[in-house]
């Protein structure tokens, strides 16, 4: 018997200046006026999207001593930018990524429960850890947290967060006019957290939201992460966009779930995806191509390779050979804030890795870079494009996509009008919201119930959530 078709969640992530965007592309737009952000989100919204997604950049990366090229120079503030865009959108969910190292508890969970209310309950939070000193410096707190601490850290500031949210269980206000009663009860609010990382107490100042907590996402892909995921999460942002690596991912991390109780609808994969849409396959292809020199510039490819040489190198042809001096393997890296770097772990079997690969296909730098580096997950016709995401999502690669377009603000035009009308000829994807909140579109719970202030588990899940 063959199981319903699954329904397909889509988001965009707005993409700013970064090495998936063409910002030199004529047709491409600010990355920091507001004009841009609601360009995004009212397109987002008339394909029926489930959520926009901002990242969160909290120092400028550096490269030799200067601002990488490709960074995203002035990004906006997140919570600023998705209050804003609340006020000229109706339905679509806001997420934003806010860090779990250098914040607090009290301030974020007040900062969301606030967008949520002003939103009427659309807000999500993507929790993620800082990884380096180099960051940390703006903060003033000298260092950084190691892995284990960091998530461990983590896991208690959500567990915090959510005792926030919980100390309100929605019904006290009472607001009676005629007897001037206000409140129902006078401690709402009331919390008390005692833990390694936290030590707080208090009333918090948000009365209960509309979803009663943000819904929760994930991005690491650590074990680490994907355990945290598992236990926590609504919504993991994956980077396993292939059929064969995301249905592993996606076994691996719903597999995870049942021992903290919960079952596979309760967490949606979705990997990020970049596209590339022609009125053909070939065209499509062209434009790729295209897209992909924009993006790999030649100072870009000589840069990049530096994240694995950690030496300077731009007295180099990006259309030359690779180096043949070896990589620098010293700790002191030439890159400083970029997580790419710690993808490169043994610099020298990645040096030998494209020399031979270099060396096979007489490749220059640029054209290795450009062929070692991420490449559009979708590209062709709508038709193909609509053919091979319904595909990835009714094979359990994937619950959906986030989509990452070239341009800002307009990139995600071509898509709403393309292809999102064959997904819904399909039967695969919504052609109206019928929810109210962002948990509604995601087919999600609602949000757990008040739990007992403090009442963590070994896990650093409070009680309500076991």
């Amino acid at each position: 018997m063959n199981r319903p078709l699954k329904q397909i969640h889509l988001a965009a992530h707005f993409p700013g200046v970064n090495n998936t965007t063409v910002w030199s592309d004529p047709a491409a737009g600010s990355h920091i006026e507001f004009a841009s952000f609601t360009h995004f989100a009212r397109t987002a919204e008339r394909a029926k999207f489930d959520f926009l997604f901002l990242a969160e950049g909290l120092r400028l990366r550096e490269q030799g001593g200067r601002i990488h090229d490709l960074d995203v120079v002035g990004r906006p503030d997140t919570f600023t930018v998705l209050a804003a865009l609340a006020a000229v959108t109706e339905h679509l969910g806001l997420t934003g990524t806010i860090s779990s190292t250098f914040n607090e508890p009290y301030e974020v969970a007040r900062q969301f429960a606030s967008l949520d209310h002003l939103s009427g309950g659309r807000a999500a939070w993507n929790v993620v850890t800082s990884w380096d000193a180099f960051t940390g410096e703006n903060f003033r707190r000298g260092g950084f947290l190691p892995r284990d601490e960091r998530y461990a850290r983590a896991r208690e500031f959500l567990a915090t967060a959510h005792e926030l949210f919980d100390s309100w269980d929605g019904g006290e206000i009472l607001a009676d006019q005629d007897s001037g009663v206000f409140l129902r009860d006078a401690g709402a609010g009331a919390f008390a957290h005692r833990g390694p990382h936290f030590d707080i107490s208090g009333h918090f100042n948000v009365p209960r939201s509309p979803q009663g907590r943000p819904v929760i996402f994930q991005a690491g892909d650590s074990e680490e992460g994907r355990e945290f995921a598992a236990a926590d999460a609504d919504a993991v942002f994956s980077r396993f966009a292939s059929l064969e690596a995301g249905r592993a991912f996606y076994a691996d991390v719903k597999g995870r779930l049942a021992r903290y109780g919960r079952t596979s609808d309760e967490l949606k994969i979705l990997p990020a995806a970049t596209f590339v849409l022609g009125d053909t396959d070939a065209e499509a292809r062209e434009l790729a191509r295209e897209v992909r020199l924009k993006q790999v510039s030649g100072a870009t490819a000589i840069a990049y390779l530096e994240h694995v040489w950690n030496r300077d190198l731009s007295g180099y042809d990006p259309d030359g050979p690779l180096p043949e001096v070896d990589p620098d393997p010293g700790e002191n890296t030439i890159a400083l804030g970029r997580a790419s770097v710690r993808q490169f772990r043994d610099p020298f079997a990645v040096a030998k890795e494209w020399r031979e690969l270099a060396a096979a296909r007489n490749l220059s730098i640029r054209e290795l870079v450009i062929e070692t580096t991420g490449r559009q997950s979708f590209i062709g016709s709508p038709a193909t494009v609509a053919d091979s995401i319904d595909h990835l999502v009714q094979e359990d690669a994937a619950d959906g996509f986030i989509l990452v377009p070239h341009l800002t603000p307009g990139g995600l035009d071509a898509f709403a009008d393309t292809v999102v009308p064959l997904l819904q000829e399909r039967g695969v994807f919504r052609t109206e919201y019928t929810g109210r909140t962002l948990r509604d579109h995601l087919g999600l719970r609602e949000a757990p119930g008040p739990a007992a202030p403090g009442a963590l588990t070994a896990s650093g899940r409070t009680a309500a959530h076991r």
